[in-house]
């Protein structure tokens, strides 16, 4: 499919003065797509140029469109000497190369400069034709839409879910190269920007190429990294889930933006229906099927098999040989066809049938030099090994299918980490697009269970479990068995049951290690990495049980590798659901000594875990209604005959059913005390302070236990690094600096959102790196949601009818007040998050703003402030188009850093840039906002003795465009329902 690009400079403003004879500039432009080159008129001694430009006109193929960025480079002009680099634009085309995109992109766009950063904008014009072409050998996949969003697009509806996709590509990394000791950081640094353009334009096209080999049309949950291997070389690598995806309805864009996700799933007759579900708490439209005709929106596709009386709603009627040739046919079925993985954490109602755990591995590699970098077989071949590994994981808890499934790299020098993890889960057969899988009818998916508790059961035989668990029935239906504590790296099921409000869970861990050579140095960490794992999953028991809670989601898992140091950091977010049994306390036990002083010292400290875990039920509201006497002593249903193969691992019946009439009384969770390591473990769980009153945290986009979320939110990024000192450094001492430095970070973060309270910080993502020697960095990104603490006090239906009732007039106004004290009242300080907090205001009381945000969608409207949220939605609002995914790699170096303001200014101001640069490309696009934003690598390094830093970073989100509610009651009062777009001088406020 051959294109024509059209590309025309405007003008330019703010540009920094170059002569410094005259305090002016002699700027010009040099457009660049591919090998072609054009330039435009010099305009002389002026900072703010009006070039106007002809179209300059590139004619290329589609496929050079999707890998080539669009480069504007803004020179200098000198008579006598070689002309002076005042900065680049990068501007990717991908954009404009699927249906339903904008039609061109045109706006002000940052100049960058990788040494002195932003250096004025320029206003540029970019327009792209595509020629229809029928070449079914072409190498182009234009026309799939890809999403940084792990669950479905809000304006979009699912048809069917294909499964996995994954692609990487490797090549040299610039910086490594002979001829960089020869050429100016600043060239150096412009190359390696824009060969990882290159790639990722590359890898896009080849991850779309395996979408339309499935016949689908999106990619949701892509995941894009860069791994930086020094002198081995540079790799990109993505994975996501190759869906096909249909554009809601106009008539459902102007419905109320207050459902599920996948509310839509609710009204269709292959789900569970409406009365079942669980109202969620954040916004979708609705799509229905119409008529008597049958529709399925949302499916899998999986082995393929037929599944009977799927269209009539029969299905699993059939009797016992049929289970067996479907078992039979599903087994050749699954040998053929590949083991799903998802990469979604959020899925409609009933989706997931059984949850069986956290599965994860990880593999200790040594880095060699790419030779070819059109052959990535070695690194293909060692992701291979790691889904393989996911895989037996998965089979052995008894499920078919690995979703919220992510991949990591960790990598100092020759030594890399790899790290998947994800969830084991059977899945409803009803949503498969052919058919079923193996165990699906085995696995009991049972017609009539109550909503919210299906999920948490068990998946295996309790007579063959993989691992050794106490096991009792669900405490909601009663009758199936359930574990004591679950793990997922999902969100929370919108239908699931919980008591009380969540909290934000997280394990730290540091362990020293001694320099040695590459093969030498992968065998100690092979040999800590599993004492690792096992230590922070104790941690996260501990810390849940001390929470009173018991179970986890969003669990992510880091695992760093330094010089002379591992760490490892887990976060999860941790509720209390009502199927799982009450936990128990914890109990301090271990060796007693003669005297007294060390067993006084024991019952205090039992005392004060005790007294933790009923102020953390009460502070989080966690009060689980007691079982009846009648319940625990009715005749508990008997459990199906199961093979007892494997019987070593696994309890008898009768203890099995003991274990179960003692519920309620469950026996303590025990923590023994045989050394000093043992004694700080229990001390550091006694110190984690929870958050001030007002503040809720989780990792998760919703805070379970809260839905009445207000429209203001506030979406901040910090990092703080640290110098290590190397004397007498003992792993005590290392755990208690990153302790503090965690804690510290979020205290900080407490206090400059003081002024929001009540609120909750949502999405909140830890990363940790070792860029160097005894230096720490940790980089953590969140969102700020305030809600109403009123209407949360209310218990009662009546109370909360009230509160809704005045919800319009009263609670409102006194929201806004707020929000206008956040960004006003914040102290100055020397890292992003004051910055962060500043430009993402966005008061209510400002109409200006949400005018221009109402006529976004309209051809020549301005669009104001740019708004971005690492949620894949946006409180109070409804998101009506999605214009592309933004994915941005950026460098900067500094041989001032001093004069900078150190590692926090230098820090903070690149931060700021990168937040310019995303907002003008959004604006560009037409769009408002961001949402799924993420900062997913953030590399800093440091020479004090130099003066001199450099700093990578590599953010991605999604650009939408979207419409505040307020604005659409407005709109549908004063347009006719079937209009779907607001009028461009409508959008007045109401308030």
């Amino acid at each position: 499919m051959p294109g024509k690009l059209k590309v025309k400079i405007v003008a330019g403003r703010h540009l920094p003065v170059m002569d410094r004879a005259s305090d002016l500039t002699d700027a010009f432009v040099e457009v660049k797509f591919g090998n072609t080159t054009f330039k435009t008129d010099v305009f002389l001694k002026s900072l703010n140029p009006q070039w106007n430009s002809e179209w300059f006109k590139f004619e290329v193929d589609d496929e050079d469109l999707q890998d080539e960025p669009l480069q504007i480079t803004v020179l200098d002009h000198d008579t006598y000497s070689a002309n002076d680099a005042i900065g680049k634009v990068y501007i990717d085309i991908d954009p404009l190369l699927y249906s339903e995109a904008a039609t061109v992109i045109s706006g002000w766009f940052p100049i960058y400069d990788t040494i002195h950063g932003i250096r004025g904008e320029i206003n540029v014009v970019v327009k792209v034709d595509l020629f229809n072409d029928l070449n079914r050998f072409r190498q182009s996949s234009c026309g799939v839409k890809f999403f940084c969003t792990t669950s479905i697009p809000k304006c979009y509806k699912a048809v069917i879910i294909h499964g996995f996709v994954e692609e990487l590509v490797v090549n040299e990394d610039p910086e490594y190269q002979w001829i960089d000791r020869i050429r100016t950081p600043r060239a150096s640094n412009e190359a390696r920007q824009r060969l990882i353009s290159l790639m990722s334009g590359e890898l896009q096209r080849k991850i779309g190429l395996k979408v339309l080999e499935m016949r689908g049309n999106a990619v949701v949950g892509y995941l894009q990294c860069f791994d930086l291997e020094g002198e081995s070389g540079l790799v990109v690598r993505a994975i996501g889930t190759a869906c096909t995806l249909d554009k809601l309805s106009s008539s459902a864009a102007f419905l109320p933006a207050c459902n599920s996700p996948s509310k839509e799933m609710k009204e269709s007759p292959l789900v569970h229906p409406p009365s079942h579900g669980c109202r969620s708490t954040h916004n979708s439209p609705i799509h229905t099927a119409t008529g008597s005709r049958l529709t399925q929106n949302f499916s899998v596709s999986v082995p393929t098999l037929i599944y009977a009386g799927m269209g009539s709603g029969s299905a699993g009627k059939e009797g016992g040989p049929f289970k067996a040739l479907l078992r039979q046919q599903t087994q050749s079925a699954l040998e053929q066809r590949e083991f799903p993985f998802f990469t979604l954490t959020a899925f409609p109602p009933g989706f997931l049938t059984h949850v069986g755990g956290v599965v994860s591995a990880r593999s200790v590699k040594l880095l060699d030099r790419i030779h070819n970098p059109d052959e990535p077989e070695t690194r293909d071949a060692w992701w291979a090994e790691i889904r393989q590994e996911i895989k037996s994981h998965a089979k052995a808890l008894g499920c078919h299918a690995v979703v919220g499934y992510s991949e990591s790299t960790s990598i100092c020098e020759e030594v890399c980490i790899l790290s998947a993890s994800g969830t084991a889960a059977v899945l409803n057969p009803r949503f498969l697009q052919d058919g079923t899988v193996e165990g699906c009818l085995e696995q009991r998916t049972e017609e009539n269970l109550p909503a919210g508790c299906g999920f948490c059961h068990i998946p295996y035989d309790e007579l063959n479990m993989p691992f050794p668990a106490h096991l009792t029935y669900c405490c909601n239906c009663r009758k199936q068995k359930v574990p004591d504590v679950l793990f997922t790296t999902i969100d929370l099921p919108a239908d699931a049951a919980v008591i009380g409000k969540g909290c934000l869970i997280q394990a730290r861990l540091c362990r020293l290690k001694k320099k040695a050579p590459a093969e030498a140095n992968a065998t100690a960490i092979s040999n800590l990495l599993p004492f690792m794992e096992y230590e922070v999953h104790t941690q996260l028991m501990n810390k849940l049980k001390l929470k009173g809670m018991n179970a986890l989601f969003g669990l992510r898992i880091q695992i760093t590798v330094g010089e002379n140091m591992l760490m490892g950091l887990a976060s999860a977010t941790g509720v209390y659901l009502a199927a799982l049994p009450t936990p128990g306390g914890i109990q301090i036990a271990g060796k007693t000594p003669n005297d007294g002083s060390y067993e006084q010292h024991i019952s205090h400290m039992q005392k004060k875990i005790n007294d933790t875990i009923a102020k953390n039920k009460e502070l989080y509201e966690i009060n689980p209604p007691e079982i009846s006497e009648e319940i625990i002593g009715s005749p508990i249903p008997e459990p199906r005959q199961r093979s007892r193969l494997l019987r070593s691992q696994s309890e008898s019946s009768d203890e099995v059913t003991e274990l179960d009439l003692s519920h309620g009384k469950k026996d303590a969770f025990v923590l023994e005390i045989d050394d000093t390591d043992a004694m700080e473990d229990v001390h550091s769980l006694l110190t984690d302070v929870p958050p001030p009153s007002g503040f809720y945290s989780c990792n998760t986009e919703i805070m379970p236990g809260i839905n009445n979320w207000t429209s203001e939110i506030q979406m901040f990024t910090s990092v703080r690094v640290i110098r290590l000192s190397s004397l007498n450094l003992t792993n005590q001492a290392l755990n208690k600096n990153f302790n503090d430095l965690c804690e510290n970070l979020l205290k900080s973060l407490y206090f400059k959102l003081r002024s929001m309270i009540p609120c909750c910080l949502c999405h909140v993502n830890f990363t940790v790196s070792l860029p160097e020697d005894e230096l720490i960095q940790v980089t953590v990104t969140a969102v700020a949601i305030t809600f109403d603490k009123n209407q949360a006090l209310q218990t009662t239906k009546s109370h909360v009818e009230k509160s809704l009732q005045r919800a319009s007039t009263d609670n409102e106004e006194l929201l806004q007040f707020p929000l206008e004290l956040c960004s006003d009242s914040l102290p100055a300080h020397p890292f992003p998050p004051a910055k962060a907090v500043t430009v993402e205001k966005a008061s209510p009381v400002g109409e200006g703003n949400v005018r221009s945000r109402s006529a976004a969608p309209c051809a020549n409207s301005s669009v104001g402030v740019v708004k971005m949220t690492p949620l894949s939605f946006i409180p109070g609002a409804k998101i009506t188009k999605y214009l592309g995914i933004i994915n941005m790699f950026f460098i900067r170096e500094t041989t001032s850093l001093r004069e900078e303001g150190g590692v926090s200014g230098f820090l903070h101001a690149f931060i700021a840039e990168v937040f310019a640069m995303v907002r003008a490309h959004v604006a560009a696009l037409g769009g408002n906002a961001v949402v799924s934003y993420i900062m997913k690598q953030c590399v800093f390094m440091e020479n004090p003795n130099k003066n001199q830093a450099q700093c990578l970073i590599n953010v991605s989100g999604d650009a939408v465009i979207f419409v505040r509610e307020s604005e659409l009651e407005v709109v549908s009062t004063q347009q006719p329902a079937a209009n779907c777009q607001p009028s461009c001088t409508g959008g007045e406020v109401t308030t």
